[in-house]
């Protein structure tokens, strides 16, 4: 999912670079408020643990790979401005030490990974953990949902890029896109269900964003009673 240089013209380059660097402009000063001595040590593990999987692809129907993306994870466990910090830093070391994405579409694949990927799948995570029974299980399942979905919302904004940028037709781009990143999805959601089972099952104050455990209070029930 990662736009090399010269698929974008410069007017989507432009316009997703201003909306990504607004929203990490945004996150930088949410970071001020929301790290802790609990948090800093977890973000940083969780940076690690993303670029490496990141790093990693594995095959996909028709000779395709995919990878993992890591934003509903990032911001399961650490909430989504955080979360996009982590993924748009992934992004920026991947762009310029390993040519992974490119220095032009920067901008592009912050706004499709950590944006779409991250903060809009948190706030549909949030909304999705609101409906349903407050336990375990159901956090897990909407954790696992959501990021399968996050991938398909990614690869829909990176396939409408490409469409206006004119590399290929939406008609094209959408189905392919959307046709593969269908099964990329469900090994997002079989890495981040297992990843956040674990920290929960460890350290259920640490995820940001579970709320349930009555004798552990939440990072957010913390930082309001603090």
């Amino acid at each position: 999912m990662h736009i090399p240089d010269g698929f974008l013209n410069a007017g989507t380059s432009i316009a997703t670079g201003v909306v990504a660097a607004a929203a990490v402009g945004y996150g930088l000063h949410k970071a001020r408020e929301e790290l802790d001595e609990r948090s800093v040590p977890l973000l940083a593990l969780c940076a690690a643990f993303v670029f490496a999987a990141q790093m990693l692809n594995f095959p996909v129907a028709g000779g395709t790979s995919g990878h993992f993306m890591g934003g509903v994870l990032a911001a399961v466990l650490l909430g989504p401005w955080l979360g996009e910090l982590v993924i748009a830093l992934v992004l920026l070391i991947q762009c310029l030490g390993f040519a992974d994405g490119g220095l032009t579409a920067l901008g592009a694949n912050v706004f499709n990974m950590a944006v779409i990927g991250t903060i809009v799948s948190y706030y549909i995570f949030h909304g999705a953990k609101s409906l349903l029974p407050k336990s375990k299980p159901f956090f897990l399942a909407s954790t696992g949902a959501v990021a399968w979905l996050s991938v398909m919302l990614a690869s829909g904004a990176c396939a409408v890029e490409l469409a206006l940028s004119g590399t290929s037709p939406l008609g094209v781009a959408l189905p392919a896109m959307l046709g593969v990143h269908a099964i990329i999805g469900i090994g997002e959601a079989v890495i981040t269900v297992p990843v956040v089972s674990v920290v929960l099952a460890v350290r259920p104050d640490l995820v940001r964003t579970y709320d349930f455990h009555p004798a552990t209070p939440s990072l957010e029930e913390a930082e309001v009673n603090g």
